[in-house]
């Protein structure tokens, strides 16, 4: 079984005889000094270690380039690599980036304050080594707390393969969840800071490519989705921004008209519900807040 051995738990090296997946994993990094260690080190931790870890400073300007090489001396040399922006360019400029740099038949992405399941990559190259002619596979995420243990799963797993059509419910290939073959003619588009991965995994469905999901949690977001901040948490924005890679999507000829109307419809009651969720989870976190005050006051007179 491959692991990292700890006989110094802070320099851990790969085990001599150890496997380990021809996986790229690229991390867009941006003012994230606090979450980088957690989101290396679930890399670090999985049963099937990638080959590479690749680093990506966007231009952050906060000592996160400075705690990027502190992460790459915990672990064997080369095995994590860092590299800079030399402007602020976005998540998709810092993905180009690793893409560019990777060595590895396969590209895996990680954002810097998420986490991986240690079964997430043992589990996907075994998919892709039963059926070589998947372009990009995806699997379910969740959200919970970093202290929370791995989702359990039942195994065997099974492999859904998706039409090559738009999905009208939302996105299956969370960017986190995604392996992907490197050779693969497209890249995320440096213009957008919004929907790029949505941009991204459509043209790749789009244009033909078998693209596959498995259902199994193997990897998770610590902060909601949509509706907490970050440029996901503009939930407006996000919402143009989908309207417009629809948009671009037809223009390219990838999908019809007929389609792309379906699809708008069920976007706005997507947003809809999402905006629903965002104020409940406000308004519940200001009742508990509101509750925590009360019992403060009650305790101090």
């Amino acid at each position: 079984m491959p692991t990292l051995t700890t006989d110094n738990p802070a320099r851990p090296a790969l085990a001599p005889d150890s496997k380990v997946a021809p996986v790229s994993v690229v991390v867009p990094c941006y003012r994230c000094v606090d979450t980088i260690g957690p989101a290396v080190a679930s890399v670090a931790a999985q049963r099937l270690p990638p080959a590479e870890v690749l680093l990506v400073d966007d231009c952050s300007g906060d000592g996160t380039l400075e705690r990027l090489y502190q992460v790459a001396a915990d672990y064997p040399d080369g095995w994590v690599r860092v590299f800079t922006l030399p402007r602020n360019g976005g998540p998709s400029a810092a993905r180009n980036r690793g893409w560019e740099q990777a060595r590895q038949p396969y590209i895996a992405f990680l954002d810097a304050d998420d986490t991986w399941h240690p079964e997430k990559l043992a589990i996907q190259m075994d998919v892709l080594a039963s059926d070589p002619g998947i372009a990009l596979l995806a699997h379910g995420m969740n959200v919970q707390a970093r202290t929370d243990p791995p989702p359990a799963f039942r195994r065997p797993v099974a492999v859904r393969v998706l039409p090559n059509r738009l999905p009208l419910l939302g996105s299956p290939f969370p960017t986190a969840s995604m392996v992907l073959r490197r050779d693969l003619p497209f890249r995320f588009d440096e213009r957008r800071r919004r929907a790029e991965d949505f941009m991204l995994w459509a043209q790749i469905l789009l244009s033909g490519y078998r693209c596959a999901r498995i259902e199994p949690v193997l990897a998770s977001w610590h902060k909601p989705p949509f509706g907490a901040g970050g440029l996901s948490g503009d939930m407006e924005a996000m919402y143009a921004a989908a309207i417009d890679v629809r948009r671009a999507l037809h223009e390219q000829g990838l999908i019809g008209g007929a389609r792309m109307r379906v699809a708008a419809v069920l976007g706005v009651a997507r947003y809809a519900r999402r905006r629903a969720i965002t104020y409940a989870r406000r308004f519940s976190s200001g009742t508990r807040a509101a509750g925590t005050h009360a019992t403060q006051a009650d305790q101090a007179s």
